[in-house]
């Protein structure tokens, strides 16, 4: 017995020192499972989500990314120039890599300017949903529009996929991802196609109110940040 350590004490000290190795295990091993307890948020779209002509970290997915401040893992597979159709070939393979909770699908734009039929859009979009779907994650739709020169009957046949899509599935949608951006020249591209990083925050904002929603029902409460 240590000398002046009533023997009481001695052995509570000796009983808590055999215990804290057990405790400080359960405390990491509790702390590493919260952490891959984190939601998976998974990107798929074209160069309106790969931050085409800005820096990487302008784009509204990275400040989404930001904004979600570590809760949420995000991946960005968004490529510039990709159609549905390759969007709806890279999927299955991102599915299985990434187990994501939810998939946003931002695709369509690139059909509608190479001027392709909508019916073989809105299949692309099927497969991905239903993919998606059977991965048991949950799906978001971001709507876009095309230039008015591509005709109203086309233009009305392209952005009616989207709410047909979200009406079949149940989805949330975001009828339009430029909105309050694509007729605002400060906020476009030189090509009148591509947001500059001015129009980004716009474009997250958008995007917010139906994401934010989507993550509260898989057991998340975000406040908005500015």
């Amino acid at each position: 017995m240590l000398k002046g350590f009533p023997e009481v004490a001695l052995r509570r000290f000796t009983a808590w020192l055999l215990v804290l190795p057990i405790t400080i295990t359960l405390a990491l091993g509790a702390a590493a499972a919260l952490a891959g307890e984190r939601l998976t948020l998974l990107v798929m779209g074209d160069s309106l989500s790969a931050a085409y002509g800005i820096e990487a970290d302008e784009g509204w997915v990275s400040l989404l990314e930001a904004r979600l401040d570590g809760k949420v893992r995000v991946v960005n597979a968004s490529i510039s120039g990709e159609t549905s159709s390759g969007g709806a070939s890279r999927l299955p393979d991102l599915l299985g890599q990434h187990a994501p909770d939810i998939v946003l699908l931002e695709l369509g734009g690139n059909d509608g300017l190479r001027g392709l039929p909508p019916g073989q859009f809105e299949a692309n979009l099927r497969r991905m949903i239903e993919a998606s779907q059977e991965a048991e994650a949950e799906v978001m739709l971001l709507g876009i529009d095309i230039p008015p020169n591509y005709g109203q009957a086309y233009r009305d046949a392209f952005t009616g996929v989207f709410h047909r899509l979200a009406d079949d599935y149940e989805l949330p949608l975001v009828p339009f991802l430029l909105e309050g951006v694509a007729l605002d020249e400060g906020l476009m591209q030189g090509d009148g196609i591509h947001p500059t990083a001015a129009g980004q925050p716009i474009i997250l904002d958008n995007v917010w109110p139906e994401l934010e929603a989507l993550l509260e029902e898989n057991g998340m409460t975000l406040a908005a940040q500015e």
